[in-house]
């Protein structure tokens, strides 16, 4: 992505002009909010039944004609979401981890530190 890159004297840290690579450069963070965008496809609903054959008899049948949700993006929305948290807070984890909550803040805490000595 064509992000330029500043520094900002009075924040101490250098910038990008735009987020085109939302946020991730290489699959680490460049410090500006993470953008995710998610994809769906289009429900596989046929309104025209399809041949198949039957398990038992082994003959052939018409596959039942069966209509689904039809749009599944605000239920995708919410699944992406869920997943989203769940791997964010397993790369928190890898970093941060510790054997308690505590622990973890600690390590989380002591890191924000460090990074404002530079």
């Amino acid at each position: 992505m064509q992000d330029e890159i500043s520094y900002e004297k009075a924040a101490r840290r250098f910038r990008r002009a735009s987020n085109r690579a939302g946020g991730l450069e290489g699959g680490i963070s460049n410090g500006e909010d993470v953008v995710v965008r998610g994809f769906l496809k289009p429900i596989s609903t046929l309104r025209k039944p399809l041949g198949t054959a039957n398990l038992v008899t082994k003959e052939p049948v018409q596959a039942a004609y069966e209509r689904s949700d039809w749009c599944v993006v605000p239920a995708g929305g919410v699944a992406g979401e869920a997943m989203l948290a769940l791997v964010l807070a397993d790369a928190f984890l890898q970093k941060f981890g510790g054997d308690s909550l505590a622990e973890t803040r600690r390590n989380f805490e002591n890191y924000g530190r460090q990074i404002d000595e530079y």
